[in-house]
């Protein structure tokens, strides 16, 4: 049937019309019978499409990939009952990572609500906490104010909006003209006030020792950073989430903090007279000095959650820099830095050899190995998605930054399974780069569908298995905590086998010689791949500091057998950094 711009006559087409107006052009879910009216109006409408995923979790996390790399509108959905339920991890992480998703959660019959009818739920309540703005549509007559309204709360305030509508009124005529309305499509730019400006420079003037520690609201404002630091001489630290955005093009950089921390980044922070925190909402506070610290932030509700602070600046972060640089003193003591840059290197060269040992007779196959592999095969501007767990690691201490590649992840609510379906929303945003889904033995078997849903649509995404047959972050949390090892064992599986049958390119690699070579294969490959890479599950890692509380309480590993930090790219990085950074 040809498909043809509709003129709004019921509920469904006026939903559909609007996501129209706000630029949205797919919709994620599974088909169900109260979202029959939509997914009907969505089918004859010119412009917008719907993409059957096999699980709506996997529908909302592509949603937020998608709503990650454009900054737009995404919108997935959910029948009712068990059907919008399943909505809900993936909504918790889009609403945790800031990111525009809209929800569209149908209901049960609206005379049988309130009855324990078949499969009802109450979504206007289950959806609260993952979202901004929950609301139920009772009566025609509320749209299509009610969807603007979510439509605009979802992009104002970065986060998720959810509206539930029973099946039954989707499908009856629409009680207003839709009409038209413009939506937010870029946000301004906040500027501190003038006397935190003043403040701010006097204590980086009065400070003999600054670090600078930088999260994701450093998007956008490298420069005005990398002026910061040589203005002051200050060493560079970043979060996992600050990664791709700071490290590349950076002399000053000292590594990351956390639990996949590497590098000189604790020791800068801790040995500072002031820690300056660059648009992070960092959460593990046990790795901050918990004194001597300034904040800037855009968002004023974080400002000086983790950590006491001696000034809260309310700005972003380019503004606030382009502010205050003409009020700093330019330093010549390079003695703080330098001593940093010398202990990142130290850290980074201290795992050189076991890395390197023995590589191409080493089986199962190191991950690092593979990760380094694959971050020099991988495309300049490639998008990782990156599952939870070790695989976090992998990728934030082997691929390389460059201010083109992404690297998206769970990283605030670290859901399992998210890389695949994240791919997913990735691709089909950016339908013409390269996209590769880092996933996990046990990642990938929890939505293993979701090859099902590459192969219906022909998705060339390619996805990279770190199979070590076990979950490696339960591992080391029993590891540290003194238990046993116990149910983590995922078996052995041959995932590139399971591709094939799924109509997905598969190559199962045992060999360490082999990795390069596939990887660069499976890049090639047209359509959808998976490499199947069978690696070492001994293979683990802890950050660069550790206390005796971390060690019973988190994720951090022990033993003999685990490394201690990062190398692959970065060694060069480090070495090239303490040679040629530049002087005043």
């Amino acid at each position: 049937m040809e498909r043809r711009r509709v003129v709004a006559s019921s509920v469904a087409e006026q939903l559909v019309e609007v996501l129209r107006q706000a630029g949205v052009e797919r919709v994620y879910g599974v088909v169900g019978d109260s979202l029959n009216p939509v997914v009907d109006a969505i089918r004859r409408t010119e412009g917008i499409s719907w993409v059957h995923v096999r699980n709506e979790e996997a529908g909302a996390f592509a949603a937020a990939a998608e709503a990650e790399l454009t900054g737009r509108l995404a919108v997935c959905a959910g029948s009712c009952g068990p059907g919008n339920t399943h909505l809900i991890q993936g909504l918790y992480d889009a609403q945790r990572s800031g990111l525009p998703v809209l929800a569209l959660a149908s209901h049960i019959p609206s005379a049988q609500i309130g009855t324990g009818f078949f499969q009802e739920t109450h979504p206007e309540r289950v959806f609260v906490d993952c979202s901004g703005f929950c609301e139920m549509v009772s009566s025609p007559a509320q749209l299509p104010r009610l969807l603007r309204v979510a439509v605009q709360h979802a992009l104002g305030a970065r986060g998720v909006s959810v509206l539930v509508f029973p099946g039954d009124v989707a499908a009856l005529p629409a009680a207003r003209p839709t009409g038209s309305g413009a939506f937010l499509t870029e946000h301004g730019v906040l500027t501190p006030p003038p006397a935190q400006v003043s403040q701010l420079a006097r204590l980086l003037n009065e400070a003999r020792k600054v670090a600078l520690f930088a999260g994701a609201g450093v998007r956008g404002a490298h420069a005005e950073v990398m002026e910061l630091a040589r203005t002051l001489l200050a060493p560079v630290g970043h979060s996992l989430r600050g990664k791709e955005w700071i490290q590349y093009d950076n002399p000053y950089d000292v590594g990351m903090s956390g639990l996949l921390g590497y590098g000189a980044c604790h020791e800068a922070l801790h040995e500072a007279d002031l820690v300056l925190l660059l648009g992070t909402d960092f959460p593990y506070d046990s790795f901050l000095p918990q004194a001597r610290t300034v904040q800037i932030d855009h968002d004023a509700t974080r400002l000086g959650r983790r950590t006491p602070l001696e000034l809260a600046v309310h700005g972003d972060v380019g503004a606030t820099l382009r502010a205050v640089l003409p009020q700093l003193r330019p330093r010549s003591d390079r003695s703080f830095l330098d001593g940093l840059l010398a202990k990142h290197l130290k850290a980074l060269e201290s795992v050189v050899g076991a890395y390197t040992k023995d590589i191409a007779g080493h089986l199962p196959i190191h991950p690092e190995y593979a990760a380094a592999m694959l971050d020099e095969v991988a495309a300049e501007d490639a998008v990782f998605t990156v599952d939870t767990g070790m695989n976090n690691v992998w990728a934030a201490r082997y691929l390389t930054p460059n201010g083109r590649r992404r690297v998206i992840g769970s990283f605030l609510h670290g859901s399992m399974a998210n890389a695949l379906p994240h791919a997913i929303g990735a691709q089909l945003a950016e339908p013409g780069r390269q996209v590769v889904s880092m996933s996990g033995d046990g990642g990938i078997g929890m939505l293993l569908g979701e090859l099902l849903t590459l192969a219906k649509y022909q998705l060339p995404v390619k996805t990279v298995v770190f199979n070590n047959g076990v979950l490696g972050m339960i591992k080391l949390e029993m590891l540290v905590s003194g238990y046993p090892e116990a149910e983590i064992d995922n078996g052995t599986v041959d995932y590139a086998a399971i591709a094939a049958a799924a109509g997905v390119r598969g190559w199962r690699v045992t060999e360490p010689r082999q990795v390069r070579e596939v990887l660069a294969e499976a890049l090639e490959h047209p359509g959808p791949a998976l490499v199947d890479l069978v690696t070492d599950p001994n293979a683990l890692s802890i950050p660069p500091h550790i206390t005796a509380a971390q060690l019973k309480g988190f994720a951090l590993a022990a033993g003999k057998t685990v490394l201690s930090g990062g190398v692959g790219r970065m060694i060069d990085l480090a070495r090239s950094n303490l040679r040629n950074i530049p002087r005043p």
